[in-house]
């Protein structure tokens, strides 16, 4: 799940980005997820999620406003996860698809 809000006093698009345990495959223990994407030059270790009571895992990055940015899930450094609820997918290159986050315009 993605929410997004601009942040007027610092001029960043505010994504959290939020994985629920149901999209991880069955058979997974999980032991770590990260947020993998442009946003970090797809650096598997930069952005850990945190895990919450309620069985999910997440964590909020300032993106530039009106730009799209490529993402996905990694879980235990070896799985890649997509979000059901991206703004977009598109081919990764590696036979597979990256989801697409759209932030919000500045106001």
């Amino acid at each position: 799940m993605l929410t997004k809000t601009y942040v007027k006093s610092r001029k960043v698009s505010k994504v959290t980005f939020e994985l629920d345990e149901a999209q991880i495959p069955e058979g997974i223990q999980v032991e770590s997820v990260h947020l993998v994407g442009d946003f970090n030059d797809w650096d598997p270790g930069a952005t850990p999620m945190d895990y919450l009571k309620r069985g999910a895992f997440k964590t909020s990055v300032d993106l530039e406003p009106g730009e799209r940015y490529q993402f996905r899930y990694l879980v235990n450094g070896e799985h890649w996860v997509n979000d059901w609820e991206a703004d977009d997918y598109v081919p990764s290159g590696e036979g597979s698809e990256n989801c697409v986050v759209a932030t919000p315009e500045a106001e």
